[in-house]
């Protein structure tokens, strides 16, 4: 595995106001992409945002309404890019989704599935895909002039399967310790767990492939008029923490969709080849809408103030950062408390034996999964509001500088896979304005 982290930040990117910057995907708080966003509105660039559509009374996919495209922030192209296949149904009449209806809690561990009609379905769910993406494809080609610069910005991820049953399960293996612990590499072995992968690989890496294929005439259009074209998308493989005064790699344990993240920077690689500038960024860990199921990944993001120290001595804004972290901590604690805890941790034998770059993702085991949950509540527990968490502040910084990292980085052709870690994190943060 090539291992590419980001040292030096990026010249500035020479985008201006006629350019546009392309999410394929739909925008939600304190998520990445608000990161490019803001670079993006800095040069006064359009922004188009995509929508996965939403479901009705009847599971039928459908647009936005009126009102809900009222609440877009940004010029929304209004049709419905929702990835994955488990609400699709396949010859026997059934859904992946309905195929799971009923299953007990005491029955899910050995329920089999027919992976015939669940390929059935993923086939359907794909070609109705397909079919709503080349529409979207000649609308925004419609909308952008033949001489703008392009950033197509891929956020799609996830695909758990809309079963009752997946998310109590699903809960147990990302939370669950002592009696209530469960094997993250039993449940992937299990018909529903193999079923999470196929979609995870569906939703999180392969619409990835179907982007760059669906703009390929825009692309074109773009290169004869001297203009670029670049796809970004957001990866997670692990991220250098600063650990006893040195940056070294670790990671979140059990990452099941890191799996679907390595195919990620394979489609990222396979088209760079071709010439196309392509690149997977993989961010470092932060705790939003869609990660509070990973209940412990935000544990190493506190560490972020460690290397915001070493980086930016003398910068306003990290001191700024730093009155406002210690103003959510409970009177009786300081941040030195705090990163003496964080330091334990990603220092403990029970921990560090949980990543390995050569074997990631990697899986949990009981040990593992007790103190990352404590350790992660321990930390809570010394903050003043679980409501108001400095994981908040530490999340914006990060989805900040990515995205300045990232929307500069993409004007040139570099890597197929960049790692962002807490390193250039903190000098990009920094240096902000």
């Amino acid at each position: 595995m090539n291992y590419n982290p980001m040292r030096t930040t990026p010249a500035k990117a020479n985008y201006s106001s006629k350019d546009v910057l392309v999410i394929f995907g739909e925008v939600f708080n304190r998520g990445y992409i608000n990161g490019m966003i803001e670079e993006a509105q800095k040069l006064g660039m359009t922004v188009i945002e995509s929508t996965v559509g939403r479901r009705d009374k009847d599971k039928n996919l459908r647009a936005l309404t009126s009102e809900e495209m009222a609440q877009k922030n940004y010029h929304c192209v209004n049709i419905p890019l929702e990835a994955g296949f488990d609400l699709e149904t396949n010859s026997s009449g059934l859904s992946p989704v309905e195929m799971l209806k009923g299953i007990k809690l005491k029955e899910w561990e050995t329920k089999k599935l027919d992976f015939a009609l669940i390929e059935e379905s993923r086939k359907k769910g794909e070609e109705r895909f397909l079919k709503y993406l080349e529409l979207w494809a000649q609308e925004i080609e419609k909308i952008i002039p033949k001489d703008s610069n392009i950033i197509f910005a891929h956020t799609m991820a996830g695909g758990f399967p809309r079963a009752k049953i997946v998310m109590p399960a699903a809960n147990k293996v990302f939370k669950g310790y002592d009696e209530r612990f469960y094997s993250s590499e039993k449940f992937w072995n299990t018909d529903i767990g193999k079923l999470c992968s196929i979609s995870f690989n569906e939703v999180t890496a392969r619409t990835l492939k179907h982007l760059i294929d669906a703009t390929g005439s825009l692309r074109a259009r773009a290169e004869s008029n001297n203009a670029k074209a670049s796809y970004t998308a957001y990866g997670y493989h692990g991220s250098e923490t600063l650990i006893d005064g040195n940056y070294k790699w670790q990671s979140y344990s059990p990452y099941l969709q890191g799996f679907a993240k390595l195919e990620l920077e394979n489609i990222a690689k396979d088209y760079f080849e071709k010439g196309i500038n392509c690149t997977v960024y993989n961010c470092p860990e932060i705790l939003t809408n869609s990660t509070t199921i990973f209940l412990g990944v935000e544990v190493c993001l506190y560490p972020l103030l460690d290397a915001l120290k070493k980086e930016g001595p003398e910068s306003e804004k990290v001191s700024k950062l730093f009155i406002e972290c210690q103003n959510s901590l409970l009177p009786d604690q300081t941040i030195s408390d705090l990163l003496k805890v964080t330091q334990e941790y990603v220092k403990n034998p029970i921990i560090t034996k949980s990543y390995s770059m050569e074997n990631w993702p990697q899986h949990n085991f009981p040990e593992h999964m007790k103190y990352m949950q404590l350790t992660s509540q321990k930390l809570i527990n010394m903050q003043a509001s679980k409501d108001n968490l400095m994981t908040v502040q530490l999340s914006e910084v990060i989805f900040k500088s990515c995205g300045e990292l990232m929307f500069n980085n993409s004007f040139i052709k570099t890597q197929p896979v960049w790692w962002l870690n807490h390193d250039i994190i903190a000098k990009t943060y920094a240096a902000q304005d």
